[in-house]
């Protein structure tokens, strides 16, 4: 089973760009977006559904053009979670989640705190939040993939300006220690890290400065799995090139069958 994830920064405009040209050549069984910046009705056209997937989306209610994620799948799932309970994260189009089977595969995007103090003040309280989420979620015995842009950086091989960055969002030390606490102590699996543990390639680039000419990135699209799934990861790749949005697509191959 191949999985993309990918933060389009707009739908349209990554469509726009020759996003869905690309993925149809990529035999995906599922596609996880983040930051549609879009409703569904403004979604109708056949551009925005391609052929042979089914379409789920969770737009923001809070903002209109603001957020937004969506899973598109081959395989209709037998549900579809829109809500986890937390009104402020929820009104925000940040999580949809299909389920197939005891196989749950979630498009999440976690909040910036890059714009204030205010913002990056909601994202720790999303991050302490997300926690019992997440130990629910594995305690539950359910297989879980994480698909999105989490908005951390782990380690310094994740950022190529690793000192000059150390007081922004993203790659603060608590953001990071919460990664840690994640992946060291409860056990869920960076799929990059574990197939690739001397890696150091990135999904984001700033806009300014040729950042992304330069690669001067950072690495904070991630599909995090459950313990559970860990064996079951066999491949990945980040399509830097060509460019539909600041963010690069990430693909994972799960022995895993969903058909």
């Amino acid at each position: 089973m191949r999985i993309i994830s990918f933060n389009a920064n707009g739908i349209r405009s990554a469509t726009e760009k020759g996003f869905f040209r690309w993925f149809h050549k990529q035999d995906a069984e599922v596609l996880c977006l983040q930051e549609t910046k879009a409703q569904e009705d403004q979604l109708h056209e056949r551009r925005y559904r391609p052929k042979g997937y089914h379409r789920f989306l969770c737009d923001a209610r809070s903002k209109k053009g603001y957020s937004g994620v969506a899973i598109f799948c081959r395989r209709e799932p037998s549900e579809v979670r829109r809500v986890l309970g937390y009104a402020d994260f929820d009104d925000e189009g940040r999580y949809i989640e299909a389920r197939f089977g005891d196989l749950s595969v979630v498009s999440l995007y976690l909040p910036s705190g890059s714009s204030s103090d205010e913002r990056q003040q909601f994202k720790f309280e999303c991050m302490r939040w997300f926690t019992s989420v997440l130990d629910e979620w594995q305690a539950s015995g359910r297989r879980y993939i994480l698909c999105g842009d989490w908005n951390i950086v782990h380690t310094r091989r994740d950022i190529k300006n690793w000192t000059a960055n150390q007081k922004n969002s993203g790659c603060l030390p608590e953001e990071r220690a919460w990664l840690d606490l994640l992946f060291q102590e409860r056990g869920w699996v960076d799929s990059y890290r574990r197939l690739r543990p001397m890696g150091e390639d990135y999904t984001w680039w700033s806009q300014r400065g040729a950042a992304r000419a330069k690669n001067v990135g950072w690495r904070i699209d991630y599909q995090v799995v459950s313990p559970n799934l860990g064996p079951q990861l066999r491949d990945c790749a980040i399509a830097a090139t060509p460019k539909f949005s600041d963010h690069a697509p990430y693909t994972v191959d799960y022995d895993v069958d969903v058909s």
